[in-house]
């Protein structure tokens, strides 16, 4: 007889595995990285323009170390949400395997496709916080956005 062996948690559905751990994982990743940039938009970034005035002394805020990172706190947010998408192309994943991959190719094809023209259209003076925060590295995000959905396009069967 075998040793029984310590497995990681899975569910199967339709005859394949599904690993929660991996699900959770991926979906927890995204939710940080929107949680982040929105977070840093609607409280660490007035600090960070208030600290761009000469003579102003730092203000109190709950995280004053990001207001410090300035820009770089939009690259980790996206860099999170990218790396969550496309952990979620793995076969143990509901959208890694069957018609999740069409769904998460396309869909981040549609994304990235959606947010360069939106820049375009709303220019650089956009009301869209986010973009007006970008600048010019709005194409990176609808690039970055493409980028995971070829990784879904790796899948494909």
């Amino acid at each position: 007889m075998s040793k029984p062996s310590a497995r990681k948690p899975t569910v199967i559905a339709s005859g394949n595995q599904t690993s929660i751990v991996r699900c959770g994982i991926a979906l927890l990743l995204v939710a940080v990285g929107i949680a982040w940039i929105a977070y840093y938009i609607n409280v660490e970034m007035d600090a960070a323009n208030f600290l761009a005035l000469p003579g102003a002394k730092k203000p109190h805020t709950p995280l004053p170390w990001m207001a410090d990172l300035k820009r770089w706190n939009f690259l980790i947010g996206f860099v999170l949400i990218f790396i969550g998408l496309a952990s979620a192309a793995n076969k143990k994943t509901p959208l890694g395997r069957g018609q999740g991959v069409v769904i998460g190719m396309l869909g981040c094809f549609l994304i990235g496709l959606v947010w360069i023209v939106v820049f375009y259209f709303a220019g650089q003076d956009a009301k869209i916080p986010v973009m007006r925060s970008l600048d010019q590295y709005n194409l990176v995000v609808g690039i970055g956005f493409m980028a995971v959905g070829f990784t879904y396009a790796t899948k494909w069967e």
